[in-house]
Parts: structure tokens; sequence; C-alpha cells
């Protein structure tokens, strides 16, 4: 314990240690010791996933199940870059639960050895994820750069920083895995973005919904669907009769945060991949730190809290952020469907165009208006562990097979006459 707290001494000591040619760094390992004037010098956009506010909101909140890195990057002297790490250790029994199917896919000798490795040592700790980026947000939000270097740059200096905290981590036991998360198309296009070390994947894509500039309720916009989706919508509406929608402030989160709490659980684990887990106070501390940013609505049947949905409100957009919902009236209530509606109103109310609905359901999402914005990660194995369960862990991830829906009037017309 000793030699660890030393090594986070040494971490954030804002001393900056050489890169390469005129960059040097420093790596913090709290938020909190950041100096923010700089680290704000070095995002080159409006990204709050990245502004040390909500960093520090997510490091308190999950400190006792992962740590941070935070690395800042200078060119000479001048702040340029700034990026952020999330490490997860995993026992054998959770690590176990993670990866059942791809060793069951793995017919070999030393697969069976390792299941039988896990099965006798479920509470040691067998496999460090190292993640640059964000496990509870989809998106582009690694790293950002001030306007200083180009983006061909940054991801040359992100190849080097990747490596430093690569090397410094090792410092506190051996890494297993670095993920580098997620890449819109448009960023991905010149590729490869990363070292021949890394192997790139694409994952599920992120829904999108853009808001046409004349719609000013949602019944403005069932109108722009056809028929059939306009039936289908209406129909959906119907079943949510009875239901109370509020928006929660926080003394009224806290009230309801067992039953929040448990809604949530029901989704999470029907999750196709279970990775990081919200801690119990996240969505009433979240709104507490960041309550004009973040918001909770919750829907109650006869008194009783049935759905919940919460969401950030952005500049730009609203990016819909963790649900929950009873699965045993989901049908009866189209508590899901009337979540995905919900949030398209909430945009329209902000008066925001775009909505990010996330991964996941993206056929479902796609009935309301969403297309589909496609995501490439890059993984770097760094044991024999790692490698013998790469190719279908990623064939695991890969984004399954579904069929785009087309709700509006123009391209349903266009689709069936195609």
């Amino acid at each position: 314990m000793g030699f660890c707290e030393t090594i986070d001494r040494i971490i954030g000591t804002q001393r900056k240690k050489k890169l390469y040619d005129d960059y040097s760094f420093t790596i913090f390992s709290k938020a909190n010791t950041i100096p923010e004037d700089k680290w704000t010098a070095c995002l080159g956009n409006s990204n709050l996933f990245l502004t040390l506010k909500y960093l520090h909101a997510i490091e308190q909140l999950h400190e006792d199940s992962m740590y941070f890195r935070y690395i800042m990057v200078f060119k000479k002297d001048q702040p340029i870059l700034a990026s952020y790490f999330q490490i997860n250790d995993f026992t054998a029994d959770v690590f176990g639960d993670l990866v059942a199917g791809q060793l069951q896919e793995i017919q070999s000798k030393r697969s069976k050895l390792f299941e039988h490795y896990l099965d006798h040592n479920k509470d040691k700790v067998v496999f460090r994820l190292v993640t640059c980026g964000n496990n509870f947000i989809s998106g582009e939000h690694a790293f950002s750069h001030s306007n200083v270097i180009s983006k061909k740059i940054a991801f040359q200096i992100m190849n080097k920083v990747i490596e430093v905290v690569g090397k410094s981590e090792k410092l506190r036991g051996k890494i297993s895995a670095t993920v580098i998360k997620d890449f819109e198309e448009h960023t991905a296009v010149k590729r490869p973005l990363f070292n021949d070390k890394f192997v790139e994947f694409s994952v599920e894509p992120n829904m999108v919904i853009t808001i046409p500039k004349d719609v000013n309720s949602i019944e403005d916009y069932i109108k722009l669907f056809s028929k059939k989706y306009r039936n289908r919508a209406k129909s959906i509406f119907k079943c949510s009769d009875g239901v109370e929608k509020r928006q929660l402030k926080y003394e009224e989160i806290k009230k309801y945060n067992a039953q929040i709490y448990e809604l949530y659980e029901q989704v999470f684990v029907r999750a196709k991949f279970k990775l990081v887990k919200l801690s119990y106070d996240y969505f009433a501390e979240m709104q507490r730190k960041m309550p004009e940013q973040f918001e909770v609505h919750a829907y109650f049947k006869d008194g009783k809290l049935v759905a919940f949905k919460s969401a950030f409100i952005l500049e730009d957009c609203i990016e819909a952020h963790f649900i929950g919902f009873d699965y045993a009236i989901n049908k009866d209530l189209e508590c899901y469907q009337n979540l995905l509606y919900d949030f398209i109103e909430l945009s329209i109310e902000k008066k925001k165009s775009i909505l990010q609905l996330g991964r996941t359901a993206s056929e479902i999402k796609s009935t309301v208006g969403a297309k589909a914005e496609p995501l490439v990660c890059y993984v770097k194995p760094q044991n024999t562990v790692s490698k013998m369960i790469l190719n279908p862990f990623i064939s695991f991830l890969q984004p399954s097979e579904w069929i785009p829906r087309n709700p509006f009037k123009e391209e349903a017309e266009v689709s069936e006459q195609a």
C-alpha cells in the first residue's frame, strides 16, 4: 500500500517529464490537483465530459471501483492537449463472467487452464483494463487539443501518451489491455489512427436524431411521420395514459434513490456488455454537482415509480443518459418507447437541434427517427490472456445486425419505391 501511495505522490506533482521533441507531459491521479486554467486551455471545444467539474464528479462517485489518470501535454511551456483515462481492475469472478462466452469459443488446453485458474482465484485481481476515454458516455471523450496543433499531431502525441500511461501503470501491476474509445466515422476516415500495436474494431453505432428547425412540439415532430408510424406513435402515447411525469431535483432523487437504482439495475443486468456499474448515489450526486447540466425525470403509475430517464443538457444538444424501467409492466405501458419520445420532447423544449440517443436498441431507436453514426475503438492486448481472448472478444462487441427503419414521410416513400 505504501508503494502505491508513493507512486501517487510522484504522479500529480505537476513536474513535467519529456515526451518527445518539444513536448512534455504531466500525469495527475486526482482531478482537484489539476490547474484548471491550463487544463481548460487544452480543450479545443466545449466538451462538458472533459471539463474538470464533470471529471471530478465522476471520480468522487467511483473512486472505490476504479481509478483515474489525467494527462496534460505541453509544447514547451504551453498546455496543448488533455487526455483522460479510466482504469478498472477485475477480480477473477467478475472477469470470468465477462469472458465466459469468449472462452467457450476457444478450444485449447490454455483456455481450459485459464478457466481452472479463474475458478480457484475468484477474489484475486486477474485483469486490468486501461480505457482512454469514458466508459459511462458514448463518443469522442478520450482527449482534446488546442488549435495550436493539428488533429494529426494530436494523434501522434496520443500514441506517445498511451505508451507513457502503460509504463507508469506497470509500476502497480501488469496491464492486460488498453482500449481507446470511441471515434466517429468522420474522425476515423484516415486510418489507422494509432500505431500497429492497436487493433481497430467497430462497436454499436451512436443513434442520433436531428430535430428540424420548424418543429416546436412533439406533435409537430410526429406530423413528419408516414401514416404507419404516426399511428404507431399515437398507440404508444396512449399506453402511457395515467402515467405522471415530473422532473426531480436533488432532494426528490435522494427520496426515491432506492427505487431509481433498482430500475436502473433492471436495465443494467440485461445489457450485452456490463463493464462498469454506476455508483448507488450517482443520479442524486450528479444532479447536485451539475444542476444546470444534468436532469432526472421520473414516471409514476398509481403513485409508484415505474420508470426514469436522465439526460445531460449540453450547449448544442441533448445527451440521453441512463434510464430505468420496470420490465414487468414495460409491454403494457410501452415504457421504453415512451422514454424515447420523451427524450425527443425534451430536446424540442430545450431548443436543441441534436439528440444523442447513444448505443444499443438501434432498430427501435430508428423507428423514432434516429440515424446511425458508426463508431470505432482501438484495443492493444498486453499479455497472453488478453491476446488469447482478443478475437472472440472483438467478435462479441461487433454491432448486431439490424434493419434501419424510416418513419418520415419522404424517406418512407423513397424506401418503398426502391
